[in-house]
C-alpha cells in the first residue's frame, strides 16, 4: 500500500494493486536518483502521414503559434497532421520523472507506439492529453461528431468557439501544444476495421456494442493483435475493457526492481528453511523463483539455477528443494527473486460479454455493483439502439424503460444472471447516462491512459478484463424534483442533468483554496474551471505556489508550455484555467503557506474559505495546511502520487478523521557505521554519497567562508563550544585551506584522484586491515558475518569509465566551488585520461591505531573525548598561521 504521506509529483494514474514504480536497470536508478534529487530548479518539421483513411488526404505542418486555414470541407479533408516524429534519443530534461517510472526500455517502445483515440468528447480528451504528454509516436484523433454546449464542461480544449465544429478538427491544435514531438493526426470519417492495421492500440469511448465487437473480433484475430480498449463515462458511472489479444505477454507484472535478501542460515532439509537477516522484510510471495549466490557452505546453491519458494514469511521461506546432503552452511549467501513473464489469454469481447470472468473491484463495500452495471451498460446500449437516443434526465419513463431492458437481459443470461436488480441503482443510471462529467473523464482518462502504455510496452498488469466504477454516493442526498434537471442552456448543463441546479449554483459560488500548482494542481484547477466552481459572481477560486516553471514540468504539468519556462507556476496555471472557462473568478500568489505567511493567509482568509484542495509535495506542508482546515472546520481534498501509485483522503468536519491523526512509522534510519563502514544495499551507498557530496562541497566551504569573513569570531565560538562538532568544524577548514587548496583546475583533478583513492582504495584496505576476513567478535562469532559484506579495495583505471566518470564530476564541482574556469577538454575522455593518469597517488600504510565505528546505536561518526579542548587550541593556532600564508583576496 501506497505510503499516503510520502506520495510525491506527477501525472494521476490508477493502476491495478500490484503495480509499482520501478527502474529497470541500474542506468535508469541512477538517472531516476538523479531527478528525484532536483525537483525545484516544438513545431517546424515535416510530419510522417499516419493516416490510415482511404478516402483523400490532406496534410497540414506548421509552426508553433501558427494558425492554418483547411479550405475544403471536412469530408473532403478528413485528416490533419501535425508534430514531429522524429523521436531517436530520449530527452532527459523532459521524461526525467517519466522515465523514473518506466525505464528506458519502454519509453522506447512507447515512442514506437502510434494511437488511435475514437470519440473525442470529455474522455477522449483526457485520453489522448495522457498520451501525448507521455510521448507515444502518433495519435490519431477520430470523431464524426460536432462540438455541443454540454461538451464544454468535459473537454477542456473546447470554447464556445468551436460549437458546430468537428470535435476532432476542435480538438487538435491545443493538444499538439503539449508536446510536438507527438504526431497528431485526426479523422472525422467513418471508421472501417481495416484501418486499425496500423495502430498499435485502440481507444474507443463512443462506440455502439455492436460495432466494438466488429473492431474488437478485427483487433483479436490481426497478426500481430491489435490491442483494444473501449472505454465509456456515463454521468457517476464508468467502465473499461480491456483485450490485448489471445496471447499478451507482460514483461515486467508490477515495476519493481527484483527483491532481495541477506542469508542468516539455511537448514539441510527436505524441505529446506532459508532464513535471513532481520534487517530489512522480505518480499517474497510462495511461488516466487529465486537465486542464490556468495553462499559459502553450501556451495550446490550457487549454480544460478532459479528455484521456486513456498511459505515465504517476513524473515524466512522454504525452499522446494531436498538440501539433506548438500554441504553445510557456513556463512553469507543473498537470495534474489527471478522475476518472469506472464503471459494473458484475454477472451474478444463478444465471449467476454458472456463470460465476464472476476470484475476488478475499486471499492470492497460493493461487491455486487460490477455484475449490475454490466448490465446497465449493456441495457444502455440497446435502449440507445432502439430509440436512437439516451434515456431524459429526470425522465421516470426513460429510466423506467432502462430498468425494462435490463431485466429482460438479466433473465436471458440463466445461470449467471444477476440475482438482485438494484433498480435505484438503474434509475440514477438512467437520468446520467448523457452526461459525461469531468471528473469521471478525468478519472478514466488516467486509467485508459496507463492502460494503453502498458499494452505498448508490456509493463505492469493490465486491466482483465472488465472495470466498472461508480460515485453515486456523490449525488445530493435530499431528493430532487425532476425540473432540478432540466437543461438551461448552459455549457453545465451535463453537470445539472446528474447532480441538479441548486447544486450547481453552490458550485458556482464556492470559495476554494488550491494549494500548489504542479502536476495535480495542474489537474485540479483544469477540473474545477470545467466545472463550473468560483465560476459564479460570489465565487473565487485562490491558487498558491512559490514555485516557478522548468522544463521537466512539461511532461506532466499540462498547463505550462514551453515558453513558460522560467515563469511563476500558479500565475501561469491561472491563466490557462480561465482560458479553459473565462467566468472563472481566480488570483494567484505565489506564498507558500505556513506559520511565516499567516499575514497574507490571516483567519479573515480561512473563515470565508468553502474548501481547501491540496496539491502538494511534501509532508510539513500538509500537516500545516490540515491543521488550519481542522481549526477552521474546513473541508479538506488531500491526495498525492508517487510514480504509478496515487492516493487520496477526503477530511470532512465532524466526520472523517483528520490528515495527520494518523502517521506513517518513522523511515528507519540506517546506522552510520553501516552507511560508512559495512553497507549491504544501494539505499546505504546513496545516504553515503549524498552524506559526503554535502560535506565536500557544501557544508566545507561554508565552514571556510564563515572562517575567513571573521576569524576572531569565527574561532572564538569553536573554542567556546569544545566538542567534536567543533573540532570537526576546524579540521575541515584547516584541511581545505591548507593541503587541499586548489588554484587551477589540474589542482581539481589531482584532489578527486586522491579522493578517489580514498574512499574506495584506502578506506577499504584499512577496514579490512583492522578487521580481516577471519575477524571474530569478543563472543567468538566471525565479525564478517550477514549483513556485514566483506569489501574489496578498487584499482583505479583510467580506462574504466565509472573511474574517469567519477574524477570527471568530482574535479568539475570542485573547480565550480573555487570559481576555477573549466577547460574545454574536460569532457573528452582521452584527454581526462591523460591530466589523471599524471597525479602521483602515494603508497598506502594502514594505521595500527586506527578506530573505526562499529557501535550500530551511533547517529554521528564524531565522537567526543575529554581532550577535545586542547585539540581545538591547537587547530585554531594551525588555522592563523595558515590564513597569514594566503595570498590576498
Amino acid at each position: 500500500m501506497l505510503p499516503r504521506k510520502r506520495a510525491s509529483e506527477g501525472v494521476v494514474v490508477v493502476n491495478e494493486e500490484t503495480q509499482n514504480a520501478a527502474q529497470e536497470n541500474q542506468n535508469d536508478i541512477e538517472i531516476a536518483n538523479a531527478s528525484s534529487a532536483t525537483k525545484k530548479h516544438r513545431i517546424s518539421a515535416t510530419a510522417d502521414n499516419n493516416n490510415n483513411s482511404s478516402s483523400s488526404n490532406n496534410v497540414v505542418t506548421g509552426k508553433e503559434g501558427e494558425n492554418h486555414s483547411i479550405s475544403a470541407s471536412i469530408a473532403e479533408v478528413p485528416i490533419m497532421t501535425l508534430g514531429n516524429s522524429n523521436q531517436t534519443d530520449i530527452d532527459e530534461d523532459l521524461h526525467s520523472r517519466q522515465l523514473a517510472v518506466y525505464g528506458r526500455e519502454t519509453m522506447r517502445r512507447l515512442f514506437a507506439s502510434n494511437i488511435l483515440v475514437s470519440g473525442m468528447q470529455g474522455l477522449g480528451a483526457e485520453i489522448a492529453k495522457n498520451l501525448i504528454l507521455a510521448g507515444v509516436k502518433s495519435v490519431t484523433l477520430h470523431d464524426e461528431g460536432t462540438v455541443e454546449l454540454w461538451d464544454l464542461s468535459s473537454n477542456f480544449v473546447f470554447s464556445d468557439n468551436d460549437i458546430g465544429k468537428n470535435r476532432a478538427l476542435a480538438s487538435v491544435q491545443k493538444l499538439q501544444e503539449l508536446n510536438n514531438a507527438v504526431v497528431l493526426s485526426t479523422l472525422t470519417s467513418k471508421l472501417t476495421k481495416e484501418q486499425l492495421s496500423d495502430f498499435q492500440a485502440v481507444v474507443f469511448t463512443d462506440i455502439s456494442l455492436d460495432k466494438a465487437i466488429e473492431f474488437d473480433d478485427f483487433c483479436h484475430n490481426h497478426q500481430p493483435a491489435i490491442s483494444f480498449i473501449k472505454a465509456e463515462v456515463r454521468g457517476l458511472f464508468g467502465s473499461v475493457f480491456c483485450d490485448f489479444g489471445p496471447e499478451f505477454t507482460v514483461v515486467d507484472v508490477d515495476g519493481e526492481d527484483p527483491h532481495t535478501g541477506i542469508i542468516a542460515s539455511i537448514s539441510n532439509d527436505n524441505p529446506a528453511l532459508v532464513s535471513c537477516v532481520d534487517d530489512e522484510r522480505l518480499e517474497f510471495q510462495d511461488g516466487d523463483l529465486v537465486v542464490f549466490s556468495e553462499v559459502h557452505g553450501m556451495t550446490e546453491l550457487n549454480d544460478g539455477k532459479p528455484r521456486k519458494i513456498k511459505s515465504a514469511r517476513p524473515y524466512s521461506f522454504t525452499l522446494e528443494e531436498d538440501t539433506t546432503n548438500y554441504g553445510t552452511y557456513v556463512k553469507g549467501g543473498i537470495v534474489t527473486q527471478v522475476k518472469q513473464p506472464k503471459v494473458l489469454n484475454f477472451k474478444p469481447l463478444r465471449e467476454a460479454l458472456e463470460d465476464p470472468g472476476d470484475f476488478l473491484l475499486s471499492d470492497f463495500s460493493k461487491f455486487d455493483r460490477p455484475p449490475l452495471l454490466h448490465l446497465a451498460f449493456q441495457a444502455l446500449d440497446k435502449f440507445v439502439s432502439e430509440l436512437g437516443r439516451f434515456p431524459v434526465a429526470g425522465s421516470e419513463e426513460d429510466a423506467q424503460k432502462l430498468i425494462s431492458v435490463a431485466t429482460n437481459i438479466n433473465e436471458s443470461l440463466g445461470d449467471g444472471r444477476v440475482e438482485d436488480i438494484n433498480t435505484k441503482l438503474l434509475r440514477h443510471f438512467a437520468f446520467g447516462a448523457r452526461a459525461v462529467l469531468n471528473p469521471m473523464a478525468a478519472m478514466f482518462g488516467g486509467i485508459v491512459g496507463q492502460e494503453v502504455v502498458k499494452a505498448c510496452s508490456g509493463k505492469f498488469h493490465p486491466l482483465y478484463q472488465f472495470f466498472y466504477f461508480d460515485s453515486v454516493e456523490s449525488l445530493p442526498t435530499e431528493p430532487l424534483d425532476s425540473t432540478e434537471f432540466k437543461p438551461i442552456n448552459s455549457r453545465y448543463d451535463a453537470q445539472i442533468s446528474v447532480f441538479g441546479a441548486k447544486l450547481q449554483k453552490k458550485l458556482e459560488d464556492a470559495k476554494v483554496f488550491i494549494v500548489g500548482s504542479g502536476a495535480l494542481g495542474c489537474e485540479f484547477l483544469k477540473n474545477v474551471a470545467l466545472m463550473g466552481v468560483s465560476c459564479g459572481n460570489q465565487g473565487k477560486l485562490t491558487i498558491t505556489d512559490d514555485d516557478v516553471i522548468e522544463k521537466s514540468n512539461l511532461s506532466r504539468q499540462f498547463l505550462f508550455r514551453d515558453w513558460n519556462i522560467g515563469q511563476a507556476k500558479s500565475t501561469v496555471a491561472a491563466s490557462a484555467a480561465t482560458s479553459i472557462n473565462p467566468r472563472l473568478n481566480i488570483e494567484a500568489l505565489q506564498n507558500r503557506v505556513g506559520p511565516e505567511t499567516e499575514n497574507v493567509f490571516d483567519d479573515t482568509f480561512w473563515e470565508n474559505i468553502t474548501c481547501v484542495i491540496n496539491a502538494l509535495d511534501n509532508v510539513n506542508a500538509r500537516l500545516y495546511v490540515d491543521q488550519r482546515c481542522l481549526y477552521f472546520q474546513k473541508p479538506l481534498l488531500e491526495s498525492g502520487t508517487l510514480g504509478a501509485k496515487c492516493n487520496t483522503q477526503m477530511v470532512i468536519p465532524h466526520l472523517t478523521e483528520n490528515y495527520g491523526a494518523s502517521r506513517d512509522p518513522p523511515e528507519k534510519q540506517a546506522p552510520m557505521c553501516t552507511v560508512h563502514s559495512f553497507p549491504h544495499n544501494i539505499d546505504h551507498c546513496l545516504t553515503w554519497a549524498r552524506s559526503e557530496f554535502e560535506g565536500l562541497l557544501e557544508k566545507t566551504p561554508a565552514e571556510v567562508n564563515a572562517y575567513l569573513s571573521n576569524p576572531v569570531e569565527y574561532t572564538t565560538s569553536m573554542a567556546n563550544a569544545g566538542d567534536a562538532q567543533a573540532r570537526d568544524n576546524l579540521e575541515r577548514v584547516l584541511e581545505c585551506l591548507d593541503k587541499e587548496k586548489c588554484e587551477t583546475f589540474q589542482d581539481c583533478i589531482t584532489w578527486a584522484r586522491l579522493k578517489f583513492e580514498d574512499y574506495f582504495s584506502n578506506r577499504v584496505k584499512q577496514l579490512i586491515f583492522t578487521f580481516p576476513e577471519d575477524a571474530a567478535t569478543s563472543t567468538g562469532a566471525p565479525f564478517w558475518s550477514a549483513p556485514k559484506r566483506f569489501p574489496h579495495p578498487l584499482q583505479f583505471s583510467s580506462a574504466d569509465p565509472s573511474h574517469l566518470h567519477f574524477v570527471m564530476a568530482a574535479s568539475i564541482l570542485r573547480a565550480e566551488t573555487f570559481g576555477i574556469p573549466i577547460p574545454d577538454w574536460t569532457k573528452n575522455p582521452k584527454m581526462l585520461a591523460e591530466a589523471v593518469d599524471k597525479v602521483m597517488v602515494p603508497d598506502f600504510l594502514p594505521k595500527k591505531d586506527a578506530k573505526i565505528l562499529t557501535d550500530e546505536k551511533a547517529t554521528t561518526l564524531s565522537t567526543a573525548s575529554v581532550d577535545d579542548a586542547a585539540v581545538i587550541n591547537d587547530l585554531i593556532i594551525k588555522l592563523e598561521q595558515c590564513r597569514k600564508n594566503l595570498p590576498s583576496g
